[in-house]
């Protein structure tokens, strides 16, 4: 929690006047805060987002600091929302120094550790491998059946029973989707994106690392994205690699109740979180077969933490999952053996194959720093209209007073958004009429229609475009070089029939540069946008990466198909204007989106490489995202960013960004104590049992400094230790002292100790016992003169700071070192302060520094620059 005040709201916290000394706790200067739950907490976060929403939320649609606001701008939070943000409980990136632990590490001993790592990085990739081909194999399965009957009865004019049959089938199977999610595990809904992240940045979330919600995850994703919801697999699998390194590693299921007693040693808030962030990128590296690219995503949008022989053990990790899928890929086909075990091909293992890249040139910059451009503004729209409908629905559900009512709008929801989709895929390309193939008939020259193929010019119209309700055709040769055709296609069916990913391979095609035209174009760029929007809000396991890459592929094509207007079809063999490709314009696009969006850059841009195999045109595809990043940057903060604002799960971001009046606060001209809570609940090194009961009964602080009395009465910072470390000890009376706490040659055997394995929780078991228990030591007599020595058990490295530490150094030291609490200290070593995660939050430094900066002598001294910057 973040208050570490008598007072626990943020409001009641210290209001800039000189700090109080600390207090240490006795049995009656707390007030009672009820039960706990097994969080060891009277206070839990929302048990399902989804339904949960702020009741003082009164901002307006276009409000600065909320949906829309750029990334310098701090967001604002409501106070329910700051309530809610104070539920969430944070975890320590290392665990506790303590002398526990310290004989527990050498228990361990020193061989096999590093070996040992590696080992459980290759097992964790390998089953991540394995989850991504049977996920992939498993959606098109699904897919292909759909499609396949689905042109089957087109084929015979059977619009009627084509209609019912796609809409049936995907609705059962979205309906499906939705229901295990709704009813079996809500956390389990949308990309996982955000929780992981904010997990992997500190913040203990519920159930998001669960074998139950692993299921639920894998089936739910398969059925949406399998049936056609306009979604994609990549986001789930990112947060089902992440649940693979976190179980994996631990070797135990508090679900299944088991626990193997292997790498025991990596049992460590450390090591779980390291083995996350590889699950993570192994995640990627399996869906886009993009192992470098997979490294890079973790490191630059999921992972807070990271040291360069993380980076070695997670490259090994991504390299084993891309092995493991590409394997299987490689001898299977659908579940069918081919025979072809061990042979990669690339149109398997490359997932949007360019089989011929281009010559890049200069001119072609300037289109693609607008796409640049248009990236980041829809970028920034596609932010935006996510956050407002997820807003609106949650505001909706929450209006509802019956759960029963709530699920079945949950489950409904996607089903109508499939009955849409399914509705306009089929009769929406009856708006377009059959578009006749077209080629060039010489090396060079205007295209001719009803022209199938020339040898002498690459230009064509790809063979796999669907022909909906076209008539039939036939094809005839005319010379050694030149085929004629009568057949003819729907432009509208190509882009709309089949999956996410067979839209944007016939977008990325090369010397297609008249395959589509610009009305298909805009109406598919428009009707998936908003669809998308609506869809990966929805109580459905889905993600958003491969239709960000069809949004911007068909901004980015439209483009390329302006630029052929304006200077007409050429080809490779036309030289200096060769680089105007659609195709080039479409890849870039996409690119472009995904960086508007995401504003990742190194990820995006080698992800987009692995993903196409075109590195020829790596540096257009950089410029446009990063032009896309700096555009976006101007409106929204990134979407992951901004989803775990919405969620309200605290998120220190890697540099601290203030702004006050519009006008950015330099953190270095202020100090720990303008941002400390104080005062301090401390604990004595030896403490009463009476004492530290009623401390956990009546508060909800999670961390408390522990001092030592010195002769002259000063309160000497030692360390600090945990609620549940201390409701762990408080559970076993054996370690129960009885005489004079002042005594310092009473040093507890060994064998009376506490194991660090029973130490290492991160919940209760049984929160009903330990209340009861803890009313018992407070209330009866026997307990009153025995005491608990915590100097085996407090965390010996706890860090603190003096009074007048630099904020932004405060910062920094904070989040690199993944701490969880920070104390403050005087001159004396005295705690006057303590800093959490909830107190470095930008709306937290806001409003204590406004409190600060509204005071004259304080205004007096600071100094505007010609930057604006305070």
């Amino acid at each position: 929690m973040s208050a570490y005040v008598l007072q626990h709201d943020i409001e009641d916290q210290q209001t800039g006047e000189a700090p109080s000394p600390p207090e240490t706790a006795t049995e009656n200067n707390v007030r009672n805060r009820g039960p706990w739950k097994k969080s060891g907490h009277s206070v839990e976060p929302p048990r399902d987002d989804a339904v949960y929403y702020p009741k003082d939320d009164t901002y307006g649609v276009f409000a600065q600091g909320r949906d829309y606001e750029p990334v310098y701008i701090t967001h604002k939070y409501t106070e329910e929302e700051k309530k809610t943000l104070s539920s969430f409980e944070s975890e320590d990136y290392l665990p506790s120094h303590s002398e526990i632990y310290k004989s527990w590490l050498k228990r361990q001993g020193p061989l096999g550790y590093m070996l040992g790592k590696w080992i459980i990085m290759g097992l964790i990739g390998f089953c991540v491998g394995i989850i991504g081909f049977l996920l992939h194999d498993l959606i098109e399965e699904i897919a292909k059946l759909k499609w396949n009957m689905v042109e089957k009865y087109l084929k015979n004019q059977d619009f009627a029973v084509a209609s019912l049959f796609a809409t049936g089938y995907s609705v059962i199977f979205v309906l499906f989707s939705a229901f295990i999610v709704v009813f079996l595990r809500p956390s389990a809904s949308g990309s996982g994106i955000p929780e992981v992240s904010g997990f992997l940045n500190g913040t203990h979330l519920r159930h998001i690392f669960n074998i139950k919600t692993l299921a639920v995850k894998f089936f739910s994703c398969v059925a949406a994205v399998g049936c056609g919801l306009p979604v994609g697999p990549e986001g789930p699998m990112i947060h089902m690699g992440a649940l693979v390194g976190a179980g994996l590693s631990q070797f135990k299921s508090e679900t299944l109740r088991l626990t193997i007693p292997v790498f025991e040693r990596f049992r460590t808030s450390e090591d779980k979180r390291n083995f996350i962030s590889a699950g993570a990128a192994a995640g990627v590296s399996s869906a886009f077969g993009a192992p470098v690219g997979g490294l890079l995503f973790s490191m630059e949008e999921v992972s807070s933490f990271w040291t360069t022989t993380l980076s070695w053990q997670i490259f090994f990790c991504c390299m084993i999952a891309t092995f493991t899928t590409d394997l299987f890929n490689s001898a299977f086909d659908g579940f069918s053996y081919t025979g072809n075990f061990g042979q990669f091909k690339t149109q398997k293992y490359i997932l949007f194959q360019i089989e011929k890249g281009i010559d890049v040139n200069i001119l072609m910059f300037i289109p693609t720093m607008i796409i640049g451009v248009i990236g980041g503004i829809l970028g920034a729209v596609f932010t935006i209209m996510t956050l407002k409908m997820t807003r609106g629905r949650k505001r909706l559900l929450n209006a509802i007073s019956n759960e029963w009512v709530q699920k079945m709008v949950r489950i409904f929801e996607p089903a109508l958004i499939m009955i849409i989709v399914t509705v306009f895929s089929l009769y929406l390309p009856g708006a377009f009429s059959c578009t006749k193939k077209s080629c060039i008939e010489s090396k060079i020259g205007s295209p001719i229609e009803n022209c199938l193929n020339d040898t002498r010019n690459p230009l064509h119209v790809e063979h796999n475009v669907r022909k909906y309700t076209c008539p039939d055709c036939q094809d005839w040769q005319v010379s050694e070089t030149t085929w004629k055709t009568n057949c003819t296609y729907n432009e509208m069916a190509t882009l709309m029939f089949g999956t996410l990913e067979e839209a944007v391979t016939h977008l990325f095609s090369r010397d297609t540069h008249l395959e589509f035209g610009y009305g298909s174009l805009l109406t598919a760029l428009v009707f998936y946008f908003v669809m998308i929007c609506w869809a990966t809000g929805t109580s459905v396991s889905c993600g958003a990466l491969v239709p960000m890459l069809l949004v911007g592929a068909l901004y980015g094509r439209l483009i390329g198909v302006l630029m052929t207007s304006m200077f007409g079809v050429h080809s490779e063999d036309t030289g200096y204007w060769a680089w105007i490709d659609p195709g080039s314009f479409a890849l870039i696009g996409a690119a472009s989106f995904f960086g508007g969006v995401t504003r990742l850059t190194l990820a995006v841009t080698v992800i987009m490489m692995e993903l196409t195999n075109d590195v020829q045109i790596l540096l257009p595809v950089m410029v446009a995202v990063m032009v896309a990043k700096w555009v976006g940057d101007f409106f929204t903060h990134p979407v992951y960013h901004a989803l775990m604002e919405m969620k309200c799960i605290p998120f220190l971001d890697p540099e601290p960004r203030v702004t006050i009046e519009k006008k950015r606060i330099e953190l270095e001209l202020y100090c720990a104590k303008d941002i400390m809570a104080s005062p301090v609940l401390t604990i004595q090194r030896r403490e009463l049992v009476t004492v530290l009961s009623n401390l956990l009964l009546n508060t909800t602080h999670c961390g408390f400094p522990i001092v030592k009395t010195t002769k002259y009465g000063d309160h000497c910072f030692l360390g600090i230790i945990g609620r549940l470390e201390l409701t762990v000890l408080l559970m076993n009376e054996r370690i129960f002292q009885t005489g004079s706490l002042e005594a310092d040659n009473m040093e507890p055997q060994e064998g009376t100790w506490i194991d660090y394995e029973q130490m290492n929780i991160t919940k209760l078991d049984d929160p009903q016992l330990v209340n009861a228990a803890l009313h018992r030591y407070s209330e009866q007599e026997k307990y009153r003169d025995t005491y608990i020595d915590l100097s085996k058990y407090m965390n010996d490295s706890g860090l603190a700071v003096p009074e007048k530490f630099s904020v932004q150094r405060t910062y920094i030291i904070f989040r690199t070192l993944g701490l969880r609490h920070l104390s403050v200290i005087d001159t004396s070593n005295q705690v006057t302060g303590i800093i959490t995660r909830k107190d470095l939050m930008g709306h937290n430094i806001v409003e204590k520094l406004s409190k600060i900066l509204s005071q004259p002598s304080r205004l007096e001294m600071m100094e505007i620059n010609d930057n604006g910057v305070v």
